[in-house]
């Protein structure tokens, strides 16, 4: 065991109580003030000036001996709108919200990675930039970015980690390409023409458009992209008529999201979001309905540069063992993505399953949890990949 991991090791019980308390004390995205606080008074304390960036987001930038690359660690804040129904003793504190995504340990990570890198900052040549992100559930990144975040000095590379719960404690995801999906969500509005369901002829059913929106949208998938590319079109809320039950009304509503997991042509020609469209303007057209299409991007593809990959893998390997390396990919999304579009960047799953320890839930579940036992991993990979970068890039 080498210095940094005794160190590491030693401050296994703060990095715990840090990740506790954030727990304890969650926050929704935008609104993360008193934990943006919490962040500044830890990296001051470590002799780091720290800058407010999108209301709540929070940047220090450490600077190392001599001039040189700079890469930059990110760690998500927010929490989300879910009553807590663990019964561990830091459970929410806060009605109603819940960190039930991991961003407690995340930032608890990247603080505790800071101190150890603010004591050895002697060692490297050139800069790391720890940005602590609001509403990564929203586009907090693109916000971030559009600040000024990669900017003086200017970044060079990211790096991100993200417990995982779907993978086992102890392993880890990572793999060049695309990792994360885009999410793009949509609403429908389908106009027809209310009437008597004793006379359904002299009416225009959007009820039945629906449901032909629906299933007709399923096809997209299979016969105009392929089984190659991971595509996952699903309808989460419907809506249509408020009067009696013989009465045909005029509007139907249809909500969800379109995933996908993979890089559209130039063309867009492959693009499930223009084809979906299409798709429900034909199948609407074919009713006699009309209809009105909202279509927003939340996140795109996050996409890993091969070459930080490669990089990642050196260090985890000797953190968990290359038997403990999956390629693994998933069609959650993250907004991780802005910043993998601008800089090469990688991003890391950081497996915390454990039935025993009940950290076995899904994300976004009001009984998620995490095995606090891995966190120190995700400290010793922002610690070693930093010290690789910055090694790298003085050659």
């Amino acid at each position: 065991m080498d210095e940094c991991d005794r160190t590491i090791l030693s401050l296994e019980p703060e990095l715990v109580e840090l990740r506790r308390d954030f727990h304890r004390y969650p926050e929704l995205g935008f609104h993360e003030f008193e934990t943006a606080k919490k962040i500044e008074a830890y990296l001051q304390n470590l002799g780091l000036q720290t800058k407010r960036v999108a209301t709540t987001g929070v940047v220090a930038t450490l600077i190392g001996k001599r001039a040189g690359k700079t890469i930059a660690l990110r760690a998500d804040m927010d929490a989300l709108p879910i009553e807590e129904e663990t019964q561990v003793e830091y459970k929410s504190l806060n009605p109603g919200l819940m960190h039930a995504c991991g961003h407690d340990a995340h930032m608890a990570m990247l603080l505790v990675a800071a101190k150890v890198l603010s004591e050895n900052k002697h060692k490297f040549k050139g800069n790391v930039k720890f940005i602590f992100q609001p509403n990564e559930e929203t586009a907090g990144a693109e916000q971030m970015i559009l600040e000024g975040v990669l900017d003086n000095p200017k970044v060079d590379a990211c790096v991100a980690t993200h417990i995982w719960s779907l993978l086992p404690s102890g392993t880890v995801g990572v793999k060049s390409g695309a990792i994360m999906s885009n999410m793009d969500v949509f609403k429908i509005k389908i106009i027809g023409k209310d009437g008597h369901t004793g006379a359904p002829e002299n009416a225009i059913d959007p009820i039945i458009a629906a449901a032909d929106v629906i299933l007709s949208m399923q096809a997209i998938q299979t016969r105009k992209l392929g089984a190659l590319k991971p595509t996952v079109i699903m309808f989460t809320k419907i809506k249509g008529g408020s009067q009696k039950n013989n009465v045909i009304p005029e509007n139907a509503y249809l909500e969800g999201t379109i995933r996908y997991l993979f890089q559209p042509k130039e063309d867009r020609s492959d693009d499930p979001a223009i084809l979906f469209r299409e798709k429900v303007e034909q199948v609407c057209q074919l009713h006699g309905c009309k209809v009105q299409i909202q279509m927003q991007r939340e996140n795109d593809v996050v996409v890993n540069d091969s070459a930080m990959v490669n990089m990642a893998r050196k260090v985890l390997g000797n953190i968990v063992g290359e038997k403990n390396l999956r390629e693994y990919a998933s069609l959650a999304s993250e907004d991780f993505s802005a910043f993998a579009d601008r800089v090469p960047s990688v991003f890391i799953h950081l497996g915390c399953k454990n039935s025993q320890k009940g950290s076995d839930y899904a994300h976004h579940n009001s009984k998620f949890n995490v095995d606090e036992e891995v966190m120190k991993n995700g400290v010793k990979f922002f610690v070693e990949i930093v010290s690789q970068y910055l090694e790298d890039g003085e050659n």
